[in-house]
C-alpha cells in the first residue's frame, strides 16, 4: 500500500502543477463519471495530504477526496513542474542520509520497482507514461509525444489542464488515477469530518502538537503497538513498510501493549517517523537505513533489498544480531521483526 511520503509527494505535484488552473476532467473508466461531470471547468484551489489521503479542493466548496488503497496510483504526464523540495530520483543525498557521511550528487538513481518515480506515484510500479520535466529533472520525452496521451487501462479519473502562455506556470499537464480504494467528492463539512478522524501526520499542523496527541493515543490502550501504528486514527501515514521498520529501529517488542511501553520511547517513536517521512517525501523512497558507505547508499536507493533492515526479509539474517528474521500476520497484514534485537 501506498504510505504517506507517497501522498505528500503527489499533493505537491498536484499543488505545482494544477492549483490555480482550471481542471478538464472525465472518467475514462466511467465509474467516477458523474464526480467527473461535476468537476470538469472548475478551478483548482488547493490540495492537502493526510496520512494516506489526499484532499484537492475546487472552487464551489467542492472537495475531491482520493485514498489510493493497496493499489491505486497517479500517473503523471506532460509538462511536470517538479516541486523543489522533492528530489528527481535519489535525492540530495549529503541531506538524505541522516548520520552526516558526505555524499557527492550523483546521476539520478531509479529505483528497480519504480518506487520513486516521478511519474507515476502510489503502488510501486515502473513508469508506464512519457513526462517532460521542467529543467529541474531530466527530459523523459520526445518533443512530438502524443497529446493527450492515450488512455492505459482502467483510468478511474483523468484531470488535465489547459496550456498556458506563461512559462513559468508550465505547459498542459494530465494525471490519471488508477485503482483507489476510495474517489468521492466531499463538502467543506464532510472533507473536514474525515480529517477530524485521522490521527496526526507531522506534515500537518504542528508537529509538537501532534507527538502529544500521538503519545496520549498509544499510552491509553492495551492494543499492541504493532497495531496502534497502522491505525489511522492513532497516527496518519503509515503502513506495513514503515511499521516493521520503526518497530526495529526502536529495538521494540511488535506485541508489546501501547500502554506498557515507555513514554520517551513512544516519543521516540513519533520523531522516527517525523525523520523517516521527511526522508521519503524528498526521496521517493522509505529509506529507513543509516550509517551507510556511499556505496551502500548508491545500493540502496537502486533496490529496497538493501534499503531496509528487516521488512520483507523473513528467513534472512538479521543485520545486526544474525538471528532469523520472523514473519507473522497481525491484523491481517504481514509483520517483519526480529525476535533477539526486538525480544
Amino acid at each position: 500500500m501506498p504510505e504517506g511520503h507517497s501522498v505528500h509527494r503527489i499533493a505537491r505535484q498536484f499543488a505545482r502543477n494544477f492549483v490555480g488552473k482550471r481542471l478538464a476532467a472525465s472518467s475514462p473508466q466511467g465509474r467516477f463519471a458523474e464526480g467527473a461531470a461535476v468537476l470538469d471547468g472548475r478551478e483548482a484551489l488547493s490540495v492537502q495530504a493526510v496520512g494516506k489521503q489526499m484532499f484537492l479542493e475546487t472552487e464551489g466548496d467542492v472537495w475531491l477526496r482520493v485514498h489510493l488503497g493497496l493499489y491505486g496510483a497517479w500517473d503523471f504526464a506532460g509538462e511536470i513542474l517538479v516541486d523543489p523540495t522533492i528530489a528527481s530520483a535519489n535525492g540530495r543525498m549529503g541531506q538524505t542520509n541522516q548520520r552526516g557521511t558526505d555524499l557527492d550528487e550523483a546521476d539520478a538513481i531509479l529505483d528497480d520497482a519504480g518506487e520513486n518515480s516521478l511519474s507515476s506515484i502510489g503502488a510501486p510500479r515502473r513508469t508506464r507514461v512519457h513526462v517532460r520535466m521542467s529543467e529541474q529533472t531530466k527530459e523523459l520525452a520526445d518533443d512530438d509525444a502524443q497529446w493527450p496521451p492515450p488512455v492505459v487501462g482502467q483510468v478511474r479519473l483523468r484531470l488535465m489542464t489547459a496550456p498556458t502562455l506563461s512559462p513559468l506556470a508550465g505547459g498542459p499537464t494530465c494525471a490519471d488515477l488508477r485503482g483507489p480504494t476510495a474517489c468521492v467528492l466531499q463538502t467543506p463539512e464532510e472533507m473536514l469530518a474525515t480529517v477530524a478522524k485521522l490521527g496526526p501526520d507531522p506534515l500537518v499542523g504542528d508537529p509538537d502538537e501532534g507527538e502529544e496527541r500521538f503519545v496520549n493515543a498509544v499510552r491509553k490502550r492495551q492494543t499492541a503497538i504493532a497495531l496502534l501504528l497502522m491505525d489511522q486514527a492513532v497516527v496518519s501515514g503509515i503502513g506495513n513498510v514503515y511499521r516493521a521498520e520503526m518497530l526495529f529501529r526502536a529495538r521494540l517488542n511488535p506485541h508489546t501493549p501501547g500502554r506498557d511501553v515507555p513514554e520517551e520511547l513512544v516519543r521516540e517513536l513519533w520523531r522516527d517517523w517525523v525523520r523517516l517521512l521527511a526522508i521519503g517525501v524528498e526521496t521517493g523512497q522509505m529509506m529507513t537505513m543509516d550509517d551507510l558507505s556511499p556505496a551502500q547508499y548508491r545500493a540502496a536507493m537502486a533496490s529496497r533489498d538493501d534499503r531496509h533492515w528487516v521488512y520483507h526479509r523473513a528467513g534472512l539474517p538479521c543485520r545486526i544480531c544474525g538471528t532469523e528474521i520472523a514473519l507473522e500476520e497481525i491484523g491481517a497484514r504481514k509483520l517483519y521483526w526480529c525476535p533477539s534485537c526486538q525480544a
